[in-house]
């Protein structure tokens, strides 16, 4: 059955067209990928397949009888309670509780943040009956657990789904093809062959089939072109003329140029870093509390201490609302712990690109905002925000008319426009499209600094991170092997005890206030750390044993008196050297590491 019908939509924006003659079929059983750059469209596209925005050009008709059930970027809920605008039913309550909002039940949905009100229109949706669901980004702001699940329900869904994410798993897993919007025009990728099945490997291979293709079908012209301009170059034979269709061909070869690039360049993200010194980030016995108490009587952070050090690449997971934000401010300064401090190295410098993006004015235009105090742009101003694909036109926009996407490639850009050698990420990856996504991640693999990266994209995280700090929501804070598996199968096995039980799950650490938490380091550092210790170690023997055979080869009193002295020195170094690897050894052995 044919859900929804779409025939050559068209749209633009001001200044730009977006799409034009973009045609797509939704039947019973599909399931959708749009994919695109930011600001090409996609959210327009899936409001003109809700009809909730009229097409520019062309028509949407819905099958008979048809329920659309549309989650926009930004969903503005009826006014009431959490309960209500889910419709008050079990149903509803129940996907609340699996997306993280039933401590929200009773809560005015005018008190909501923009991830709690999204989270709650999303439950909204699962719980109603719809033919077809039209989703805009919505594992934004969910949690790994709260993922896992929709992409469960997704999967057993029987109607008609239309999807635009940044999660590469979701996509991977869910949909089984793709619309992939480039430069105003559609593609279709269907999964064949060895990507049968998946969606998104099939847009991959499709992408990279064009992509090859338009390179022939360039070169191809241009050898055309040459040996055109050799003919016309000869001139007229006696007594004749050329044909003037040939020479209109010609003509058209030698001025033609391929279609122009999506985005001018490489995402330019590096700019360089303030210089780090040995000393990065110290978070001593810290605890905090908001003022007023949490909802569950307890503290959001218990005592804890961390280290991050040059290099250290940290993940922070955990459930919505367990302190993973809380854990970044304190870190950054903008919160101070209830109990501990911070001790940040002299030469931190610290970029933070948080999920709320609270250092954009929505009524600047982007050049200003890029300009800051200078109030106009210079020309260096002007080059990296072509750098960052904000070409004349963009420039120009204020920042409130920009997509989300492209709001969080300005936040990126004035994050690191100071040079900072310390990144801290608030859900770095969302809004991003997959080429801003693959850049960044690019960017952070040879940057020399301290990343510390909240997120709930598994690809992201196994990609950028080395560690993972994983928080309980009861206040604990504790390093987790393994990467996200590990975690999600450990939060797994720990459901499965009974609330009553005294076993405690494995590697989880409770704090109370008579215990004095050890100082917690990552397993990075460690590693790091015991690499070094050993080559000290071998350095102060080849000391030891050069000095012991320049004793054994001389018969100078003074000189084996000299030799004799450094000798001792030497002999202490060993000492030392081995009694720090010993130390290290046993933390690596503790952390599950091979010394």
């Amino acid at each position: 059955m044919i859900l929804i019908d779409a025939e050559q939509l068209a749209a633009s924006r001001p200044n730009r067209p977006l799409f034009a003659d973009v045609s797509v079929t939704i039947s019973d059983g599909d399931r959708l990928g749009v994919v695109g750059l930011n600001g090409c469209g996609k959210s327009t596209l899936l409001r003109m397949l809700a009809g909730t925005l009229e097409p520019e050009a062309g028509e949407v008709r819905w099958g008979r009888g048809a329920r659309v059930g549309f989650l926009p970027q930004n969903p503005v809920l009826p006014s009431g309670s959490v309960r209500d605008a889910v419709g008050g039913g079990w149903q509803g309550e129940a996907m609340l509780d699996r997306l993280g909002m039933a401590p929200l039940l009773d809560t005015s949905t005018d008190q909501l943040s923009g991830g709690e009100a999204k989270r709650t229109a999303l439950a909204g949706l699962l719980a109603g009956e719809y033919e077809v669901l039209i989703l805009d980004e919505p594992t934004n702001h969910l949690d790994l657990d709260a993922i896992q699940f929709l992409e469960e329900w997704l999967a057993a869904f029987r109607g008609g789904l239309v999807l635009v994410t940044h999660d590469r798993h979701a996509l991977d897993n869910v949909t089984t093809k793709v619309l992939e919007l480039d430069r105003g025009k559609a593609y279709l990728h269907v999964p064949t062959g060895w990507h049968a099945g998946s969606g998104y490997a099939a847009y991959l291979a499709g992408r990279a089939e064009r992509e090859e293709r338009a390179e022939v079908a360039e070169q191809v012209r241009k050898n055309l072109a040459t040996r055109e301009l050799a003919w016309l170059r000869r001139g007229a034979p006696a007594r004749t003329s050329k044909p003037k269709a040939r020479i209109a061909t010609a003509t058209a070869l030698v001025e033609g140029r391929a279609q122009a690039a999506a985005r001018d360049g490489d995402l330019g993200l590096s700019m360089g870093s303030k210089r780090l010194g040995t000393k990065g980030i110290e978070v001593i016995d810290v605890s905090f509390a908001w003022p007023d108490g949490t909802p569950n009587g307890q503290r959001v952070i218990e005592p804890c201490s961390l280290t991050f050090e040059p290099g250290d690449r940290v993940g922070v997971v955990g459930g919505n609302g367990t302190g993973k934000s809380t854990l970044l401010d304190l870190v950054a300064g903008r919160l101070s712990p209830t109990t501990g401090r911070v001790d940040r190295g002299a030469t931190v410098q610290i970029g933070y690109y948080d999920q709320l993006g609270r250092n954009l004015d929505l009524t600047q235009r982007v050049r200003e905002a890029v300009a800051g105090d200078k109030g106009e742009p210079s020309l260096a101003d002007v080059g990296l925000m072509r750098r960052f694909w904000f070409d004349g036109d963009a420039q120009f926009a204020p920042i409130g008319t920009l997509s989300g996407g492209e709001r969080r490639r300005l936040q990126l850009l004035l994050t690191l426009v100071p040079q900072p050698n310390v990144l801290l990420l608030d859900e770095p990856t969302n809004d991003l499209d997959l080429d801003t996504l693959r850049a960044l991640e690019d960017f952070l693999d040879d940057w020399p600094g301290i990343v510390v990266a909240v997120s709930h994209d598994r690809a992201f995280l196994d990609r950028v991170t080395d560690e993972l700090l994983a928080l309980d929501g009861r206040g604990g804070v504790r390093w987790i092997r393994g990467g996200v598996r590990a975690w999600l199968a450990q939060r797994a096995a720990a459901t499965t005890i009974p609330p009553s039980s005294n076993i405690v799950a494995p590697n989880v650490v409770k704090a109370t206030a008579a215990t004095k938490l050890p100082k917690m380091r990552s397993p990075s550092t460690v590693r790091r750390q015991l690499s070094q210790a050993e080559r000290n170690l071998a350095a102060a023997v080849a000391v030891s044993e050069k000095l012991s055979a320049q004793i054994r080869s001389t018969s100078s009193h003074n000189e084996l008196a000299n030799l004799g002295e450094q000798l001792a020195v030497a002999q202490t170094s060993v000492a030392a050297g081995e009694e720090a690897w010993l130390a290290l050894a046993a933390e690596a052995e503790a952390l599950g590491l091979t010394p």
